[in-house]
């Protein structure tokens, strides 16, 4: 029984520094995250990024070993965020044409709103450079991207019969030029500061559909 009490006892501790941790790690990431959307640029000193977090340098390390692992860790959870809101857009419908819109709208929609485009702006201008740091980790982002594409895409090529999907690397070829044209659109207006119109978002969703049905 004084074991058990015991072992209850620890587990009760374990639990509550877990939950401290947690919450630690949570000030690191958004104050890293509200730093760089802060200052428009990808590369806050550490200094900065505990001073934001009022947390000490033995503080970071007990979570990360770099400031390229914090990077990493921001990467994921942004890449986290932005498929969580694609999804929830592309659920509303369950047909393949608006489910495509829907994705194409909801990356446009980064440089719609100023909260949205100074939080995306970095990242987004920073694809090279985050391409060429953390090649593996970026090509799983936007592989991961692309690949809500890819059933409403092949349900797009199955024609009024719907019996015979788009082969899966027509469907891939397409989702990719969708991936590219939609970002490339919004990284003009990132940079120039500039908002997507409604008449511009209607004619790349148009575009784009047809690229993608036979």
């Amino acid at each position: 029984m004084t074991e058990h009490l015991a072992h209850r006892a620890v587990q009760r501790t374990v639990a509550g520094r877990r939950a401290e941790y947690e919450r630690e790690m949570a000030r690191i990431v958004e104050s890293t995250f509200a730093l760089i959307e802060r200052t428009g640029t990808l590369d806050p000193s550490m200094r900065e990024i505990l001073a934001e977090a009022g947390l000490s340098t033995q503080a970071f390390y007990r979570y990360f070993t770099s400031k390229d692992e914090l990077m990493l860790a921001l990467l994921d959870e942004g890449r986290r965020r932005l498929l969580a809101t694609l999804r929830r857009r592309m659920q509303r419908s369950p047909a393949a044409a608006d489910q495509v819109r829907a994705w194409i709208e909801g990356v446009l929609a980064q440089a719609s709103d100023p909260g949205a485009a100074a939080r995306t702006r970095p990242w987004v201008t920073s694809e090279q450079r985050l391409s060429e740091l953390f090649p593996e980790e970026q090509q799983a982002s936007v592989d991961l991207l692309i690949g809500l594409l890819d059933d409403p895409i092949r349900r797009l090529g199955s024609g009024p019969t719907g019996r015979a999907g788009a082969p899966k690397n027509a469907a891939r070829a397409a989702a990719v030029m969708v991936y590219r044209l939609s970002f490339a659109t919004l990284r003009s207006h990132l940079a120039a500061g500039t908002t997507p119109g409604g008449r511009e978002t209607q004619d790349l969703v148009a575009f784009c559909l047809r690229g993608a049905t036979p």
